[in-house]
């Protein structure tokens, strides 16, 4: 925990994170972290021992200063500057995170843009007024819990206060006032004034008379009102940096807004990267476009796909296949991500769009997808892993049974259990078992970790019930047969029922079939899910074959077109059934779209067998070495 936080924040903080099942041992000194090849322990000085399997330390950053020191430069954290950034040999300046100022290494970005323009107003022998040192703020979120501090927030014999602390809701908030300005703030809970607060901070005006007011949002009986915020807009300097993670000035808002036509939130930070990064500086952001804009102002329509970028996922699909972009890092790097490594949003949903688009030519980025995906198995609470094998249609033989029972009790798994799509888990698997019994089963992986084809459940139909019409069973593994390495925007599930009984439930599954006299039915955006929905009838057919055909291309149509992460049910709820009605009614359409699927399943494999067969790609399944298995 921070130790300048302010003491009461600070310890409502402890609370807030106390009552997450996080525990603290604060005023403590570390003497050692013991273990060899892993960490088992960490020693204190106080002769206490608490046992850990990871350590993770937070630093910060220091400055490198050797080559300054050896090149005789003076030197203390940082190298040592003055208020025109000279160091203490004649033509060498520093500026930056490896400079020190009155005794401050700044670690953070604004001040260097500070210092730099400082400098760069020396070099060009423009008058200047030295630099002074920055005031700076920081606006986090620890564990879901909002955290803002700006300037000098510890109480002094020459400032004076005002807070309210409210532990009922969790909200804490102080301001720090010296000679009638403010010069610091702490907020908990709720950081929404942050930004404001900052920025009265840095402008230096006087508040006196209305300090409740600003704190509190309550009339304080003071003789004036104060600034409106468009005069606070006009007083701030043109090279006032107002996003201090970007460096983006006042002025830059300015001609991104009059000379760039950027009239919207989204389109200042596409244009500038303002608010692109943390998104503390969003209120002053909007400020100075209603500033700038006024009536003109244009309105936010659209969201991009995650806080990376503005561009929503059919944008992204188009402009893949108008550049023939082709990997991940391309996609980002092309279209100007704000972030250049993208997040855990943007990453999946991208190598999924590129692997429908370009079957044949894209290679599936491991690195871009969850953990259960990367490792080809359902990861379970206590860190070990699901097994699911593929056993189509539900129907099993007793030498399956067997062969799954002798591996089951060779790796010592803990549990087997019937899912609800009529397989066999096998959970409580090591991680380096995996490849190991997936080798002894030798069958198909059974996706129940993946956004793909989980199962088709089945009923036994005209086999052997007597209220069945159909083979149920037979259309059933048909279907499965066909589609079990198909990948999708989000999971799919199927179900045959023999009959309008409808043993199966297929009327809740993304896509069911169900037997009626001479024909089947095709139902289709079904959820058992949170959100329970019945599916919709797309349409009657008489044949086997039209079955497939009408499955495969719909199936191919939801591929192409949902969201990712979308299941079938939402996006039939977005697009509505009749459109995918009008989309499929042509069959030279299905046709067409049964072939590209055809296309993308002949360049699929299977994982487990993939994984089997490459030595390389088995060395992820391989613990660290002195790593401890998984008890249970």
């Amino acid at each position: 925990m921070d130790r300048n936080l302010d003491l009461p924040a600070g310890l409502m903080l402890q609370r807030e994170l106390e009552e997450q099942g996080m525990k603290f041992l604060l005023n403590k000194h570390t003497e050692e972290i013991t273990g060899k090849q892993r960490v088992k322990a960490i020693r204190f000085t106080d002769h206490t021992v608490l046992e850990a399997d990871l350590v993770v330390m937070a630093v910060g950053i220091r400055p490198q200063i050797e080559l300054a020191r050896n090149t005789g430069l003076d030197v203390n954290r940082g190298v040592i500057v003055d208020d025109y950034m000279h160091t203490s040999i004649p033509g060498i300046s520093a500026v930056g995170e490896c400079a020190e100022h009155r005794g401050i290494a700044y670690g953070l970005v604004a001040p260097l843009y500070e210092q730099g323009m400082v400098l760069a107003k020396r070099l060009a022998g423009a008058a200047t007024e030295g630099y002074e040192g920055s005031v700076t703020s920081t606006k986090l979120k620890v564990s879901g819990v909002d955290v803002f501090s700006a300037g000098q927030f510890k109480d002094a014999a020459d400032t004076r206060s005002i807070r309210i602390q409210d532990d009922v809701d969790g909200v804490y908030k102080k301001m720090v006032i010296k000679d009638g300005q403010l010069i610091g703030a702490v907020l908990f809970g709720d950081t929404t004034d942050g930004a404001s607060l900052f920025s009265l901070i840095k402008s230096g005006e006087n508040i006196s008379g209305r300090e409740k007011e600003i704190l509190l949002g309550v009339p304080s009986g003071g003789s004036g009102s104060g600034p409106s915020v468009a005069e606070r807009m006009a007083s701030m300097p043109d090279d006032e940096i107002v996003c201090g993670c970007n460096g983006v000035t006042k002025a830059s808002i300015g001609d991104a807004v009059l000379n760039k036509g950027c009239n919207t939130l989204g389109a200042i930070k596409s244009c500038t990267k303002a608010s692109a990064s943390c998104g503390g500086c969003k209120p002053i952001i909007e400020n100075l476009l209603t500033y700038y804009a006024g009536d003109n102002v244009g309105e936010q329509t659209k969201e991009g796909i995650c806080g990376c970028t503005s561009y929503d996922r059919d944008e992204i699909v188009a402009q893949i296949k108008e550049m023939g972009l082709k990997s991940v890092k391309e996609v980002m790097n092309v279209l100007g991500w704000d972030q250049p490594e993208g997040c855990s949003k943007c990453r999946p949903s991208l190598n999924y769009y590129l692997g429908m688009i370009w079957p044949a030519e894209y290679t599936d980025e491991r690195v871009s997808k969850f953990t259960n995906e990367r490792y080809h198995a359902n990861i379970q609470k206590d860190g070990t892993y699901s097994v699911i094998p593929r056993i189509y249609g539900g129907v099993t033989s007793p030498a399956e049974l067997i062969k799954i029972a002798t591996v089951a009790e060779k790796y010592d798994v803990p549990l087997v259990k019937f899912t609800g799509g009529q397989r066999l888990d096998l959970l409580g698997v090591q991680k380096e078992n995996l490849p190991k019994i997936w080798e002894e089963l030798d069958m198909p992986s059974g996706f129940g970790y993946g956004k793909a084809l989980r199962t088709v459940k089945t009923c036994v139909g005209n086999t052997f019930c007597r209220f069945g019409t159909q083979d149920s069973i037979e259309m059933g593994i048909r279907l499965e047969k066909k589609l079990d390495k198909m990948v999708a925007p989000a999971k799919v599930k199927l179900a045959v029922s023999g009959c309008p009984r409808n043993c199966a439930e297929a009327t809740i599954k993304d896509l069911g079939v169900v037997a009626i006299d001479g024909a089947w039915e095709i139902h289709v955006g079904g959820n058992a899910g949170v959100k329970v929905r019945a599916a919709e009838l797309l349409c009657t057919v008489k044949t086997d074959a039209e079955v497939e055909e009408w499955t495969y291309s719909y199936l191919q149509y939801y591929r192409e077109n949902a969201k990712w992460n979308e299941r079938t049910a939402a996006w039939i709820e977005r697009v509505g059934l009749d459109h995918v009605k009008e989309a499929l009614a042509d069959r030279d359409v299905r046709l067409a779209l049964v072939e590209r699927l055809e296309v993308t399943l002949g360049h699929t494999v299977d994982p487990w067998k993939e994984i089997i067969q490459d030595e390389k790609l088995r060395k992820n399944f391989t613990p660290l070495s002195g790593a401890e298995p998984v008890t249970h």
